[in-house]
Parts: C-alpha cells; structure tokens; sequence
C-alpha cells in the first residue's frame, strides 16, 4: 500500500466531507494533496493536478503564493487572534481601510464573519433588523431569484432556489418570495442577453410592486449564478434592480462571494452595472484562499440606524468568536495588495480572451448546448440532443465522468452536474489554458459515449 492508499484509507475511517456522497469512496479513490504550488497540486506519490477550479473558486494567486505567505509569517510573530468585541488591531482595520476604497462607493462599514454563508446570515439579519428600528416591523421577506445559491446555513438556504440542497431541509426554513431569474440559458433564438434580461426583470417589478410594503430585501447573485450550474445574466439586471429597490423602498444584498475579486473581469460585479448595494457579501478570494474569512460591506445609512444608547436595544449583536482574525485579516490585505501592485484586473484581460479562443471548439460539439463565459468564468453545459437542448437524465451522472476522465490526465475539474466550467487562479498560463481545454475536451467525449 502507498502513502496516497494509506492516507485515503485513514481519511475514509473519521472523515466525513463536505457535498461528498461517501459511499462513492468506495469506487472513486480519495486523492490526499502533500502540496501546492501555483496553479498545481501534488499527491504523494508524485502525481501533479492543475487546479482548474481554484480549490472550490477560492485561490486567486496559486497555491503558496509568496507574498501572502510572507504576510503571515510575519502576522504570525505578532499576533495571531483577539477578541474582536472590545478590542482591535491593525490587520482588521487595514483590511476594512481597502475594502472601503475598492468597493463601489458608499459602502463604508465593514462587518467581518467567517465565511460566506455567515455573511449572507448577517446581511440578511441587518436588513431584517434595520426596518425593524425604523419602526416598520412588517418587512420581514426576502425576495430571492429561482437557480439562486447562497449558503447552506438555515437562513442562506432559505434565500436559495438550488432543489438539490433545499429540498430535504424546507420543513426547517423561512418562507421566501422566489421570482423567476434572467438566467440567459432560456432566451430566443436570436434574443440577447441583455433583450432577455431587460424582459424577465417584468416579473421583479411586479413582485415588488405587490410586496413592497412586507420585503426587507432582494438577495441576488450579480451576473453569474454560480452553484446553480454557473448560469449567467446581462448586468441591466441588476441596474434595473437597483432602481426599483429605491423605488420600492427594499434593500439590495449583493452576494459577491463567489463573483467578487476579479472573476466577472471587474473587481465587484457590480461594477459593471455601476451601482451600490445596501450590503456586499464578500469571502472565497477575499484571503486568496488561504484562511476563512468573511464580509458584510454596507453603507453609513445602515450603521447609523443601530447607533444609540445601549438602553434602547438597537444594537446588532451578532457575533462569531473568530471575527476579525488577524491572520486572516493580514491574508486578506496581502491579496488586495497584489491587485493593486500588479494590476490583475489589466492583466486578467488577456487571460479572458484566451479561455475564450481554447473554449472555440465546443461551440460545434454535438452534446454541448452553450459555451457561456463572463470573464474569468467559463461554463460548457452538456446536453443530450443539441437540436432541443434535452438534458442527459441527472442520474447518468455524465459529469462525474468528466471528473474521473481528467483526473488521470493530471487536471481538477470539477464539473455542476453537466456544466463542465473553468475558474482557474489568475496565474494560469496560455499553455495551462490549452492544456485544461484539451482535457476537458476528451473528457465530455469520453462522458457522452452512449
């Protein structure tokens, strides 16, 4: 038995792991990882895997990335967590200082948490809390769009429209309003996204319209919908969202987890329909995938509705015992400080334009639908019958081949049910990309064999 049999058997013993059927272990070997380094993964055994999903969309810079792991050397020495009620420190405060710079304007409070699912509870439970001291305690919904993906704690989930990752736990959650999406999938022939866009925002109005005076907030995934088979929209969406959350008196939670730090091609998503939410929820590339760490950007508006007298009650008290942890608050500040100093965003430009050429090919492919992409993510949906879109049956589990299939050749893909996507760490080279593309390639060749 080598070290890699040895150390899957151990972790087959006490482990349970996470979005895992476990019994699939018994047929697919867990692979254990001795290092990283770039854009690649070492097994023990030698064997090298290029990280085409960022480790779960996280890892911005590669693995072992030699700024970030000088910054917390050196955090390390000094201080490496605190209590963040009642005390503070430098990492926290420089970090938010950034976060407030590169943010879209107006958001100038952060609330740290950790990790994206915390941050959508907080926004979520401000939002709620907010019209509460406000004096209107009927605002209590949320407005959420179908596909969307938020987190899998209770009030995440409940926001969420994914069937695969609500449906056993309904009996547990809150009650949502849920409007059909603009996901661009379903347009016309011969409709654009942002035609189809601008036609399903109808049903938003009209929702708002009837619930205004109940909703305390729309929660949305800017641009890409990206657990739910990484489904992409126009961002006149969101422009037209902003408007009528004004118009309607409802706040507007963006959730950038997954979309935030340069994955649509511009830092925040939002950027591109050039609008401010009431709440930003941030994490995954916020530490460049190193640490858990989360946040809630919002504006002054919102901070100042919780600031009075202790007496009064009106205070937000939610709380995690690792808030603000310094070692991951100086991660967090040596990522925003590769952004700045080496101009990812200019760079990233080249990057997109060459996953779109080495993605050209599956336009033609007999069993892919679409090839859809918004800037550094690109998704390859598989499909049954091109003519009509029919879905292979979800219990064929075509994807998993895919996973399988590029696992030997050296590459982790790891494909949404039939969507074959790439979200690769910005340091990706060209070779990289042709090489992910060619694997990805044979892999839905060898997925779609009868």
């Amino acid at each position: 038995m080598n070290i890699n049999q040895s150390l899957a058997q151990r972790d087959l013993a006490v482990l349970w792991h996470p979005c895992t059927q476990m019994h699939d272990h018994e047929t697919l070997p867990m692979i254990p990882i001795k290092k990283g380094r770039g854009v690649w993964l070492e097994d023990f055994e030698g064997n090298r895997y290029l990280d085409a999903v960022s480790s779960w969309w996280v890892n911005l810079f590669g693995h072992a990335n030699s700024h970030i792991n000088a910054a917390l050397k050196d955090q390390l020495d000094h201080l490496e967590h605190v209590i963040f009620a009642g005390f503070t420190h430098e990492s926290a405060i420089k970090l938010a200082e950034k976060l407030v710079e590169v943010t879209p304007i107006g958001l100038t409070r952060c609330f740290y948490a950790d990790n994206g699912s915390a941050a959508v509870e907080v926004a979520l439970k401000m939002s709620f809390h907010y019209w509460r001291n406000q004096g209107r305690p009927a605002k209590t919904k949320f407005i959420t769009l179908e596909n969307s993906y938020h987190g899998e704690t209770l009030g995440a989930l409940a926001v969420g429209n994914v069937p695969l990752y609500k449906e056993t736990y309904a009996p547990l959650l809150m009650d949502v309003i849920t409007v059909p999406g603009p996901d661009c999938y379903h347009r016309e022939v011969g409709e654009s996204w942002a035609e189809y866009s601008i036609r399903r925002f109808e049903l938003m109005e009209q929702t708002l319209q009837q619930h205004a005076d109940t909703v305390s907030a729309v929660i949305i995934e800017p641009l890409v919908q990206c657990a739910g088979s990484m489904r992409m929209y126009d961002a006149v969406y969101l422009k037209l969202l902003r408007e009528a959350c004004d118009k309607y008196q409802v706040h507007l939670i963006a959730d950038e987890v997954a979309v935030g730090f340069g994955r649509t091609g511009t830092l925040f998503a939002c950027e591109q329909a050039a609008i401010t939410p009431d709440f930003m929820c941030l994490s995954k590339g916020l530490t460049g995938g190193y640490l858990p760490l989360s946040a809630v950007m919002t504006t002054d508006v919102m901070y100042q509705a919780f600031y009075d007298d202790y007496v009064k009650l009106s205070a937000f008290l939610h709380s995690h015992s690792y808030t603000g942890n310094a070692l991951a608050c100086r991660a967090g500040v040596a990522t925003l400080e590769i952004f700045q100093q080496q101009g990812i965003i200019e760079k990233n430009r080249s990057l997109i334009q060459t996953m779109t050429k080495v993605a050209a090919r599956f336009h033609d492919h007999p069993h892919v639908a679409e090839v859809r992409q918004t800037g550094m993510i690109l998704a390859i949906e598989m499909v049954k019958n091109k003519a009509t879109r029919e879905p292979y049956p979800w219990q064929e589990r075509r994807g998993i081949k895919v996973y399988q299939y590029a696992l030997s050749k050296g590459v982790l893909l790891r494909p949404l049910g039939n969507v074959v996507y790439f979200m690769p760490p910005y340091i990706i080279t060209e070779e990289e990309l042709i090489l992910l593309a060619e694997v990805a390639w044979q892999g839905i060749q060898h997925a779609v064999k009868a």
